[in-house]
């Protein structure tokens, strides 16, 4: 698949927020907001919506999380049930992988599997300024952290869904008690947690530094490519603690380091970590490597990114197909356009 069979789909837009956060891109893109909640409302039940959402803002509060302002703001600019239960949820698969590659620098690859239908379409590019330098995070609006991004000359980087530990052995009974453990516990969600990463650390040592030893609420996979050689690693972490992998490396949904063997999540997680493994070599962006199980019925994004050059190619799938024209950015701003800093683009 290369550039031209995606051309005549409806682009990827892009959004330069700079200090501004979620709430402005709420905003500028409402109908997709209220598209996406519908969506998410279909999910689940009335009752069962209801009460999520009164449980995620009581843990939000209790827990101190440092962004439930800006969900509470969301949530009155969205009213109804679903906003903020939205924003804690933790239900998707992935394949990811890092490569160092000689003279160029790492490439970041990422495909990303969500049983959320529709959210491939809905997709957006919002570029951020933090405290340590521009980032953009491949997002949705209404949505306040971060699944994966990259930032330009920094870093590139996401999170897997991790395996569900056993204890029991019977699934239902130990997803309760590790929801039991949220509730009790004060770590950050994992997407939370990476927001901060892409604000605040200047480098690859830094956010490798950060995602490996702040706590975390639960379970989780990162991947972090850097912009200078060597830098690339998977880190998997459990609520506290965890161990690292070094590049070249791929990580999808189950543990390759910890002993644990947990109960793995998405689809044939070990079958397209061993495809992406034997394809990393070639992994580009012609796409000819995505074929199934790696590209599957969930797959709703499919992001490259080069931290070096600041480059970044993204396409939005459902049903394994792409649902938007592919978004190309260079130095950290879309290529063959007039967006500029001082500049919005959609």
């Amino acid at each position: 698949m290369d550039a031209t069979s995606t051309a005549a789909l409806p682009a990827i837009p892009f959004h330069d927020l700079g200090r501004d956060g979620p709430l402005a891109l709420l905003e500028a893109e409402r109908a997709r907001a209220e598209a996406l909640l519908a969506l998410g409302r279909g999910l689940y039940p009335a009752p069962a919506l209801r009460l999520g959402e009164a449980l995620s803002r009581r843990w939000l509060e209790a827990s101190g999380n440092p962004y439930r302002a800006e969900i509470a703001a969301i949530g009155r600019a969205l009213p109804g049930p679903g906003p903020g239960f939205l924003n804690v949820s933790y239900e998707w698969g992935c394949t990811t992988s890092v490569l160092d590659r000689p003279g160029a620098g790492p490439r970041f690859i990422r495909v990303l599997d969500w049983h959320f239908e529709g959210i491939g379409a809905q997709v957006v590019a919002a570029r951020f300024e933090g405290p340590a330098g521009p980032w953009i995070n491949m997002t949705w609006p209404g949505f306040v952290g971060a699944v994966q991004g990259l930032a330009p000359g920094r870093f590139a980087a996401c999170f897997n869904q991790a395996p569900l530990p056993k204890s029991s052995g019977l699934f239902a009974l130990d997803w309760t008690r590790e929801r039991l453990k949220v509730w009790r516990g004060r770590g950050l969600p994992p997407a939370h947690l990476l927001r901060r990463a892409f604000e605040t650390c200047r480098d690859y040592a830094e956010a490798r530094a950060l995602l490996s030893e702040t706590p975390i609420a639960l379970p989780a996979i990162f991947v972090l490519a850097g912009a200078r050689p060597g830098e690339g690693c998977v880190i998997e972490r459990l609520a506290e603690g965890g161990t690292l992998r070094e590049s070249p490396t791929v990580a999808t949904n189950h543990w390759r380091s910890l002993p644990d063997a947990g109960f793995a999540r998405g689809g044939d997680s070990e079958t397209r970590a061993a495809m992406m493994t034997e394809r990393l070599e070639g992994a580009g962006p012609d796409l000819a490597w995505l074929t199934p199980p790696i590209l599957n019925p969930t797959t709703r994004l499919v992001m490259i990114a080069e931290p070096a050059a600041g480059r970044l190619l993204a396409t939005g799938f459902e049903g394994e197909a792409p649902v938007t024209a592919r978004l190309e950015l260079e130095g950290g701003w879309p290529v063959a356009s007039a967006a500029r800093p001082g500049a919005a683009a959609s």
